[in-house]
């Protein structure tokens, strides 16, 4: 779409961002773009992990005794979710959340933890309003979404 003046109009903050097939660029500009790109969610995730390396239940989920690895898989994640390059599902294929997950204890306690850090480094993100209650509102489903015990 073009204004008056023929320039390109912004695209409308929260609109729903179609791909050029499975794995194609993003049609139109997406949230990842709004937000400026991997620089926003390296900042983000590097953010999340500070609360995460200090957890004393999230912590031993970790493999690494560096979270980088997992802060960049993250990353990837993130970027690929909200319309950025696709490089996570080459590097690994499909997401697959629920099944990545299921090997650890994830019950509500370790989930308000995640949440808890993730919340922080949002937070501190400074996202105008509306991107930020998007974001949120995707964290806090897929929060949920990997609980799989109500064991302590």
């Amino acid at each position: 779409m073009t204004n008056d003046a023929g320039a390109p109009t912004p695209a409308t903050p929260g609109a729903v961002h179609l791909r050029a097939g499975e794995n194609g660029t993003a049609i139109g500009a997406t949230f990842y773009e709004q937000v400026g790109g991997r620089p926003f969610f390296e900042n983000l995730v590097n953010e999340f992990y500070r609360g995460v390396a200090t957890d004393p239940v999230l912590k031993p989920m970790y493999p690494e005794d560096d979270l980088a690895p997992a802060a960049e898989r993250l990353t990837m994640f993130l970027e690929q979710f909200w319309g950025g390059p696709t490089t996570y599902s080459e590097q690994r294929g499909h997401p697959r959340l629920r099944q990545r997950h299921q090997p650890f204890k994830v019950n509500p306690d370790s989930r308000d933890r995640w949440l808890n850090h993730m919340r922080a480094a949002v937070d501190k993100a400074a996202l105008a309003p509306l991107q930020r209650d998007q974001l949120w509102d995707y964290l806090e489903r897929a929060a949920f979404a990997m609980l799989n015990t109500f064991d302590e």
